[in-house]
């Protein structure tokens, strides 16, 4: 099982002479994207040891097991276009997990995939929209669950990769990432670019075939081929080209190719 959260380390991690607010950590909490919500204080993550009411995407539960994940959340200042917020998200995770020794992928527009255990899902990212114009940045990595600890078989954890990764260096890294990007793509231009880049080089879903699944329940098969300045999918369709704005991914995988 994991090591316990240390909120005195991840504070000096994190400190607040370079502009993080305070780190909370709690036992147990409904949400922690609704509890960063209603504190409403810019780059202070809430973290929990046991999530009961999580969402993902799409309002999908978000099981979790007590101790065994890194579930955070972080309120953040918006950056246009608002796209790529959640895209940079999954990148700051996948850097994190690098800095680990761990080899990691990303699938558009918010997943984190491990190779070393066939693709699976090992990070997902819900990032919520605020009436002020803030975003609610909520993430979760599967750290320390066992097989039978998971809820779908598409998914994975560090564990389970061999990896033994300290829940507040993990944090503390993640949420650094995350804070270089987000200043990148508030300053625009040559940063913003360099975001994208990185990105799409680390995007298993670009240059290939996948089904997307609508919001509206419809799902197709098309081509991926890169994304755009707002972070759409590019795809060839039956009747020619077009973008993707919303939806989930499935990787189509060939014969004797890697789920990733």
């Amino acid at each position: 099982m994991p090591t316990p959260m240390d909120v005195q380390r991840l504070t000096n991690l994190l400190p607040p002479d370079e502009g993080w607010g305070e780190v909370v950590h709690l036992p147990r909490v409904g949400s922690t994207n609704a509890e960063a919500a209603a504190r409403g204080v810019l780059w202070s993550p809430v973290i929990t040891e046991h999530q009961t009411a999580g969402r993902g995407r799409l309002g999908r539960p978000w099981q979790d097991t007590p101790g065994a994940s890194l579930a955070m959340s972080v309120v953040v200042p918006p950056v246009a276009p608002p796209g790529w917020l959640p895209l940079a998200t999954g990148l700051a995770v996948r850097s994190a997990l690098v800095d680990e020794g761990v080899d990691a992928h990303l699938k558009w527009p918010n997943d984190v995939l491990l190779p070393g255990d066939d693709g699976r899902k090992v990070c997902g990212i819900l990032c919520q929209s605020q009436p002020d114009g803030r975003v609610v940045v909520g993430i979760g990595i599967n750290v320390g669950h066992g097989r039978g600890d998971l809820p779908v078989e598409t998914a994975t954890s560090l564990r389970l990769v061999g990896a033994h990764v300290d829940r507040t260096t993990l944090a503390a890294a993640v949420l650094t990432h995350l804070r270089h990007l987000h200043t990148a793509l508030a300053e625009g231009g040559e940063r913003a670019a360099q975001v994208r880049a990185d990105y799409s080089a680390a995007c298993a879903t670009l240059g290939r075939r996948v089904v997307v699944h609508h919001p509206d329940g419809t799902r197709e098969e098309v081509e991926t081929t890169g994304l755009d300045l707002d972070g759409c999918l590019r795809v060839i369709r039956a009747h020619g080209s077009d973008t993707v704005a919303a939806g989930d991914v499935q990787h189509i995988r060939l014969p004797g190719a890697s789920s990733s």
